[in-house]
């Protein structure tokens, strides 16, 4: 949630979240200390923080001793994670472990004086938090998602299942494209979900129908290409049409999958639409036979406009 350190992190203090506890580590060049507090705080409640002013570290009831007298550190502050190469190790956290702060954080005062949270030299994945959340992954409409940087292969035989809720009857859901036309495309056109596939011959569609899908309610989505068969599931009501090019069965891609929209300058051959989704999407999963790939926005390669882990509740 916070770090103030030197660049070696010899002299440190870091305020975290771990096993839904909040521990107060810091080191004053002579030795860590650290103490968690006694009780959970991930209720979805706010919680106030207040180190002790004097050489001993307080979190609620529980205290511990500190050696050393100075804290001298660099003028950054962190707040929610740090950067990529930042050493992680003395403050407790693991290269493997996640760092970003899943949450909201507000009315942050460092000796008295009340930082403006607005105004950040840098951010990355911030956001203003919702009154009342939900969860899933919340796309504002205006950028979108890249997962699987080196590469997705779609091959002759995979399936997207995904929950969405939008307010819009026009969007991008999915992308994946070679630079040729080879791709498969997952969007909204006049409120209904559209799945498109090419597998180098032509596009082939399947869409939904009797239905406007754009009622800011959830729903569930099921596409699944086969060979021969391309199948459409919403909620249930299922919706099909074969392949009518049987001598061209596999989409030969190896790029980036993109959610909610695409970059500009990036070909998508089976998305009619570029307007950016702004909804939210949850459970996102690509399978392919023996294969089955969670997609975890909160370790995507690139996000704009997009909240990973949080929904604005209905």
């Amino acid at each position: 949630m916070l770090l103030l350190s030197d660049s070696k992190q010899m002299d440190f203090v870091a305020l975290s979240l771990i096993g839904g506890k909040v521990r107060l580590s810091a080191d004053l060049g002579k030795g860590p200390s650290s103490v968690e507090s006694s009780a959970a705080v991930s209720d979805g409640r706010w919680h106030t923080v207040s180190p002790c002013p004097d050489q001993r570290l307080q979190v609620q009831v529980s205290s511990v001793s500190i050696k050393g007298n100075h804290l001298d550190v660099e003028r950054t502050l962190f707040l929610g994670g740090f950067p990529n190469g930042v050493n992680s190790r003395r403050i407790g956290v693991r290269p493997s472990e996640p760092s970003g702060f899943s949450g909201c954080i507000q009315s942050v005062s460092l000796n008295g004086a009340t930082l403006d949270l607005s105004k950040p030299i840098s951010q990355l994945d911030v956001t203003s938090c919702f009154t009342r959340d939900q969860r899933g992954s919340y796309f504002n409409g205006s950028g979108h998602a890249e997962l699987m940087h080196d590469g997705y292969k779609v091959g002759a035989d995979m399936s997207v299942s995904v929950e969405f809720r939008t307010s819009q009857s026009e969007g991008v859901f999915l992308g994946i494209s070679s630079p040729k036309v080879d791709a498969v495309g997952l969007e909204m056109i006049d409120g209904q979900v559209v799945f498109n596939v090419n597998n180098g011959a032509g596009r082939v569609s399947v869409r939904s129908a009797d239905r406007m899908l754009c009622d800011g309610q959830w729903h569930h989505l099921l596409a699944r290409k086969t060979k021969h068969t391309l199948t459409l599931m919403v909620d249930g009501r299922k919706y099909s049409t074969p392949n009518p090019y049987p001598q061209s069965t596999s989409a030969e891609t190896n790029n980036p999958v993109y959610l909610g929209g695409y970059p500009a300058g990036v070909k998508q051959n089976c998305l009619t639409v570029r307007t950016r989704f702004r909804g939210c999407l949850r459970n996102l999963q690509l399978t392919k036979p023996h294969l089955s790939n969670h997609l975890d926005l909160s370790t995507a390669h690139f996000l704009l406009g997009v909240t990973p882990n949080s929904c604005p509740a209905a």
